[in-house]
């Protein structure tokens, strides 16, 4: 997160629209069940599975949980494509997500970002 100041309010600047949708759905992906109150059920095994095999079969299992937990919390978003590749030579797994923001006549939007597990 940026705390950036507005210069003449001196109040901190609020994320909107896109990208505060953007950044709800890679804190959605990496939150892992339990670590918000009151809501223990809410985020994915996403942070579990990255100490498995660096395979297509963990691949397909990352893009499994990263759908289900867009569908079940982000009521904002229409997923269209999640795309999961292994890269062994780097040690993480490729994410890229492709989705339309429900409400607003807008092009589908992509976030993509890099997995990697950490102790």
């Amino acid at each position: 997160m940026s705390f950036q100041v507005n210069p003449l309010t001196e109040d901190l600047i609020a994320i909107k629209n896109q990208t505060a949708i953007a950044r709800s759905l890679r804190n959605l992906v990496l939150t892992a069940p339990g670590e918000r109150f009151f809501n223990n059920n809410l985020g994915s095994r996403v942070n579990e599975l990255l100490f498995e095999n660096m395979d297509d079969i963990t691949a397909s299992s990352i893009k499994g949980e990263i759908e289900n937990t867009i569908k079940n919390y982000e009521p904002r978003v229409k997923l269209l494509s999640t795309k999961v590749s292994a890269n062994p030579d780097s040690y993480e797994f490729d994410v890229i997500i492709t989705y339309e923001i429900v409400g607003i006549d807008a092009q589908a939007q992509q976030l993509s970002f890099a997995l990697q597990p950490a102790r």
